[in-house]
This record gives structure tokens, C-alpha cells and sequence, in this order.
């Protein structure tokens, strides 16, 4: 069997981290969590750890329909759930584009799409006429100052919409809704897609209290005690608890980071949407993955250690090797290389070799180990903070589903750092953060 080059493993060298290194992250992401936690240093923190004012999660009692909004990227969902009764949790959903000139355009022409996407869902499906409670997914970092109240903190994931920064993005939805004026809709709840995989996850098991995303962005969310909350305004009635966003994907931007990030973490950064921010999912997610990993194969050709010397117009270009291409190399079996041949083809790169293939298989290897680490040292922080014994996290997110050994790698390391006397579980959520948010409109219907 061909092995990997040296030099190309000299090159990658720096996308390697030691189990000293993921224990020194999971040491900073800690105290990161606690100045965001804290009212005192949350202005400071990197993590800023919203309160999601969700304090309780199902229980097997919501009944009736709830519709579901989710915008969390490029996608759009659109659902309509029944939970109980003769038709026992049927969902119906349609997805629906986010075109490039809305996602770069004004708030209103955002918000004038979305609703139009509801209304023409609603219609489809027969039920314009009720008046049907919603929840909405809104996947963006939202300083929430209620449970239908959450202002947008900044765009990410390659959106730019005017006018929305610092609003109410429930005040908006609600305004385009009425500019149609031909469909009733009752928004009982904003959150992000973290805390509908929490939400969704919970209610097929009740131990579930992580729910994290890894996919066009990450996050992640846990269920925490009131009285760790510094910034928690409301009462202190039962259940003493709360749902937290910690917004983790801005970790490292005060440079706690620095020293484990790459010239190809620098190159992605210099050349984003946002220079400065998002450090953490900038090393994670599946918007920047693929980039890495062409950063690292363009070095490797204009080196002569990769296709003779000979690179392409295309893997040149920004953007060219897309994410699921390193799912589809790692999924090729052992010393085969159907996939990575296909995949190289794309790119218009000739003279490939099996070792040429080896070396791009290794390159992808590396990127997604160390994606799945740092998510790992992310999710063993908060079960090593809650300090439950038995704990079920939620995980969504186009990475982790279509990766073929994501899963296996961020056990593999989660067990390495997590307490020995905690035991957890990685499920997959299987009907998306939509359907979460459906729930918890469906848990506030129930309090009501």
C-alpha cells in the first residue's frame, strides 16, 4: 500500500494537535464560558453565553400543530408539525433557497422572502386559515431579551443583510408577515439551531442537555443552573434552569487561539466576511474545511510535491474545493481512490498518481481530525462543567452527518478529556433543529 509522503506530513504538521494541546483549549474555552456566564466580564468574553430564556424542555404532553421556520444559511426550511393525537408527530417540510442577492441585501428583502416562503408553505398544505403558534430557528449569534425577543449581534456564515444588526429579528419576521396580510401566525419563540437539536434530541430522550452544531457554522448550547447565570433577568421559579447559547464559535478572537492557529487559519481569516471573528468555527466548520484543505494542497503543487509541480485555473481559486469533497476522499476504502480520482478530475488536475491520491486523502485526514478534535474539546468542557453522570448530546449539522468518521473521531477524543466518571452519548438529531423549534413554541403553548 503507497504510504504518505514525508514532506507532505512536514507541511501538515502544524494542523496536528497533541492531546496536551486539545487539554490547553478545553482549559481556555472553561474560563471562557465563565466570563461569559459571568455579568461582569460577559462584555469581555469571547464566548458570550446567552440565556435562551428556555427553561424547560419536553415532556411527552405537547399537543396540536406548530410551524417551524429555520434560517440557519443557505437553506431555508420552512415546517408544520402535529404532535399527539391521531396523527402522531407527523412533519411536513420544504426547503427553500436563500439566493446570494438576499443574503447580501437589505433586512427587509430577507425578511419579505422568508415570509413569503411561509405563506406559500402554508398554503400548500391547507392550513392558511389557522392561527398557528411558530417557532423560529434564527441560527445567527442573538443577545435574547425574552423568549419571542432576541437581537441579532452580528451576521455570519456569509450574510450581510442591512438594517438588522441590533434588531429584533422576531420584530422583523412579524412586520413581514403583516406586509402580506394573507396568513395568522403566533411566534411564541426565538432560538438558534443549537437549542432546537437540544430541544429535538429531548424529546426522544430526556437526558439530553448539549445540543451543539457542526456544520455550515458551530455552536453549541447546554442546560445550566440559574445560579451560575450572572445575566439571568427573569424569575427564579422552578425549574431553576436555563438554556444557554454560548456562541462558541467566536472563541479565540482575543487570541487565546494564536497559538495553535496556521498560516492556512490566518489566509481564511485575512480573506473572510469577518476578519477577526468566528476564530473557533473558523477551524471547525464546514464553510472553511475545504478551503483549508486547498490552501494546503495549493502549497503542496506550486512545491513540486504534489501532480509533478502542475496545479489548475480552478484549484487555484477560492472557494473551488468544497467541503464534501473531503467527505467523499475519506470515503473511499483503504488504498482505493475512486472518489479522490472524481474529485481531482473536477478540478481539471491531470498526471495524478496513487501517490498524489494518498497525500490529498492524508491532507483531508488532517483537516477534519483536527475539526472534530476541537469540537470534542468544546463538548467535553461543558460535560466536564455540568459534572451530570450520565449526559445525551444532541449533534446536528451537514459535517457531522455526512462525514463518514466524524462521529468516531470526536468520541475517540471526547473520552480522552472528559472526566472519567461521566458517561455520555453523541445522538444524531435526526429531524434537524426545525423541528426543535416547533417544540419549544409547543412547551410555551403548553405553560400558557
Amino acid at each position: 500500500m503507497v504510504t504518505v509522503s514525508r514532506q507532505v506530513k512536514e507541511v501538515c504538521s502544524s494542523l496536528v494537535l497533541s492531546d496536551s494541546m486539545l487539554e490547553h483549549v478545553m482549559g481556555l474555552m472553561h474560563d471562557e464560558i465563565c466570563k461569559g456566564l459571568s455579568k461582569e466580564t460577559n462584555g469581555c468574553a469571547d464566548v458570550k453565553c446567552f440565556p435562551t430564556y428556555v427553561r424547560n424542555i419536553p415532556n411527552g404532553s405537547e399537543r396540536g400543530k406548530f410551524l417551524a421556520l429555520d434560517l440557519g444559511g443557505t437553506n431555508f426550511r420552512v415546517l408544520l408539525i402535529e404532535l399527539g393525537g391521531s396523527q402522531k408527530n407527523k412533519m411536513l417540510s420544504k426547503i427553500f433557497a436563500v439566493p446570494q442577492s438576499v443574503m447580501l441585501g437589505s433586512g427587509n428583502s430577507l425578511f419579505d422572502h422568508i415570509a413569503d416562503c411561509l405563506a406559500v408553505f402554508m398554503k400548500e398544505h391547507g392550513v392558511q386559515l389557522e392561527r398557528l403558534p411558530l417557532g423560529f430557528t434564527f441560527s445567527f449569534p442573538c443577545r435574547q431579551e425574552g423568549l419571542t425577543k432576541g437581537r441579532l449581534v452580528r451576521w455570519t456564515k456569509g450574510f450581510k443583510c442591512g438594517g438588522v444588526e441590533g434588531e429584533d429579528v422576531v420584530r422583523l419576521l412579524q412586520a413581514a408577515i403583516r406586509r402580506r396580510g394573507d396568513v395568522d401566525i403566533d411566534v411564541l419563540a426565538v432560538l438558534n439551531d443549537t437549542t432546537g437539536t437540544l430541544m429535538s434530541c429531548a424529546h426522544k430522550n430526556p437526558e439530553c442537555r448539549v445540543g451543539i452544531i457542526i456544520g455550515t457554522g458551530t455552536n453549541a448550547c447546554y442546560l445550566e443552573r440559574l445560579q451560575n447565570v450572572g445575566l439571568w433577568d427573569g424569575d427564579f421559579e422552578e425549574p431553576q434552569q436555563v438554556i444557554i447559547n454560548t456562541e462558541w464559535g467566536n472563541f479565540g478572537r482575543s487570541g487565546c487561539l494564536d497559538d495553535i492557529l496556521t498560516e492556512y487559519d490566518r489566509e481564511i481569516d485575512e480573506k473572510s466576511l469577518n476578519p477577526g471573528e468566528q476564530v473557533f468555527e473558523k477551524m471547525i466548520s464546514g464553510m472553511y474545511m475545504g478551503e483549508l484543505a486547498r490552501l494546503v494542497i495549493a502549497k503542496l503543487v506550486k512545491k513540486g510535491l504534489l501532480f509533478r509541480g502542475q496545479g489548475s485555473d480552478i484549484l487555484y481559486k477560492k472557494g473551488s474545493f468544497y467541503t464534501k469533497y473531503i467527505s467523499e476522499i475519506e470515503s473511499d476504502k483503504l488504498g482505493e481512490y475512486y472518489n479522490c480520482r472524481e474529485v481531482l478530475e473536477e478540478l481539471c488536475l491531470g498526471l495524478i498518481s496513487d501517490q498524489d491520491c494518498q497525500d490529498i486523502r492524508y491532507i483531508c485526514e488532517v483537516v477534519s481530525t483536527r475539526a472534530a478534535q476541537l469540537a470534542a474539546a468544546g463538548v467535553a468542557c461543558l460535560l466536564n462543567k455540568m459534572n451530570e453522570k450520565k449526559v445525551v448530546v444532541g449533534v446536528d449539522g451537514s459535517v457531522y452527518r455526512f462525514h463518514p468518521h466524524f462521529h468516531n473521531l470526536m468520541t475517540e477524543s471526547i473520552e480522552k478529556l472528559v472526566s472519567s466518571d461521566i458517561k455520555f452519548e453523541l445522538m444524531l438529531s435526526e429531524d434537524g433543529s426545525g423541528r426543535g423549534a416547533a417544540l419549544v413554541a409547543a412547551v410555551a403553548s403548553r405553560k400558557s
